[in-house]
């Protein structure tokens, strides 16, 4: 299965969104959300639809670098006892407008680049995810269904991989340090074709695609990796297939 396209990914922050909006259907957004326990359902989408606004601004301001004064994604102590009626036509506007000037932009102009990567196209995928994994979360506070199409759930898995990854390496040096020098670990989704072998035996994790032989390998319903890797799971239930106290520690002290 390839890489999702740039306008697919676009057009993906509008229909998670929808998706996300739908699931609130007399929800009462004062329920504490236990996959993120410091936010209400309230908070969560007031994350969720902030960190649309914030890499919007930034992309239609054409900033040369990622202004995180611009992100109030995180400053969500304020919004206590708001309606479905006032927050999801916010969510649905803020997520248009992205969509709209991701499409304005050139996708490799390197506007608010990350890791040295175009801007657009970076934040065209981080995104997405955002609202994937949030999306997910929403869902299991309300105890609603949740599913994921694959092209997109093996993506989610991909940026884990790719951003997720190596920033916590150099974000939380001092929990990370455990992992550097460990061994390899292959993740292998069972319904789709999605496998990542991750390289840990250096300073820096090093990310293959493709089938190869690890230390410890994962194997489950690409939904399920996804879950697992963003801690919004436990292992149990998944194949796990040599060293699990590794596979365990890097599931414990990768966190994004």
């Amino acid at each position: 299965m390839g890489i999702p396209s740039y306008e697919r990914r676009c057009a993906e922050i509008i229909n998670q969104t929808e998706l996300l909006v739908t699931a609130l259907d007399d929800a009462d957004l004062g329920v504490q959300v236990p996959s993120t326990p410091d936010w209400s359902l309230n908070q969560l989408l007031r994350h969720v639809g902030h960190a649309h606004r914030w890499a919007d601004s930034m992309l239609r301001d054409r900033l040369p670098e990622i202004d995180f004064s611009r992100n109030g994604a995180q400053l969500l102590s304020s919004y206590v006892g708001e309606s479905t009626s006032v927050l999801i036509p916010w969510l649905r506007e803020g997520a248009a407008s992205l969509a709209e000037v991701l499409r304005e932009v050139d996708p490799d102009e390197m506007i608010a680049p990350l890791g040295g990567h175009p801007g657009p196209r970076v934040w065209s995928r981080r995104m997405t995810h955002e609202t994937v994994i949030h999306r997910w979360d929403a869902c299991d506070a309300l105890g609603v269904p949740f599913s994921l199409d694959p092209e997109i759930a093996q993506d989610t898995l991909r940026e884990w991989t790719g951003l997720a990854l190596p920033y916590a390496f150099s974000r939380w040096p001092s929990e990370t340090a455990a992992l550097v020098g460990s061994g390899t670990v292959h993740l292998h989704a069972t319904d789709t074709e999605a496998e990542f072998v991750i390289d840990l035996t250096g300073p820096l994790p090093v990310v293959s695609e493709g089938h190869a032989k690890a230390d410890v390998a994962l194997r489950g319903p690409v939904v399920d990796l996804v879950l697992a890797v963003y801690r919004r799971r436990s292992l149990e239930g998944l194949e796990v297939f040599g060293d699990a106290d590794l596979l365990s520690l890097m599931v414990e002290r990768v966190r994004f």
